[in-house]
């Protein structure tokens, strides 16, 4: 879920200002907001996770990073054990809260958050969101593009 502000507190989501999908044209912080439902026979194994964020031609959004023009690219790792008491066969919760902040991104553009889990994606795993135009004016040279 798109949102303005989330944190994971006790094992739960706690979102404030989701479920959005336009924003802008001026960057806000966002923040992204996911549970992760692992199956039980994979409790206790690591799982790397990959945020990537995408324009409308899924390229991928550049932007100014330590190194110069970077992919926006978040990556991490999880792992959940199983607490006791649990039935087996029980699906395990992760919820995990990512600040984005506030990004510089192309007014009137369209993208896309792709989640990967251990290098595996599937199109129930994005989430797509409009940036507004700027009066008087379309849409304007995505970031780190030279038009």
């Amino acid at each position: 879920m798109l949102c303005d502000h989330a944190q994971v507190a006790e094992g739960k989501l706690f979102i404030s200002g989701g479920g959005w999908s336009v924003t802008g044209p001026l960057p806000s912080p966002s923040a992204l907001a996911l549970k992760i439902e692992v199956p039980w026979d994979q409790a206790n194994t690591p799982i790397k996770f990959a945020l990537a964020l995408v324009d409308q031609d899924g390229k991928p959004v550049q932007q100014q990073g330590p190194l110069g023009l970077q992919p926006l690219r978040l990556e991490g790792q999880v792992e959940v054990g199983r607490p006791p008491g649990l039935t087996p066969g029980t699906p395990l919760d992760v919820p995990l809260a990512i600040g984005v902040g506030a990004l510089p991104l192309a007014p009137g553009g369209r993208f896309t958050w792709r989640l990967e889990l251990n290098g595996r994606t599937e199109e129930s795993w994005q989430l797509s969101f409009s940036v507004r135009g700027l009066p008087g004016n379309v849409r304007s040279a995505p970031q780190g593009s030279a038009e």
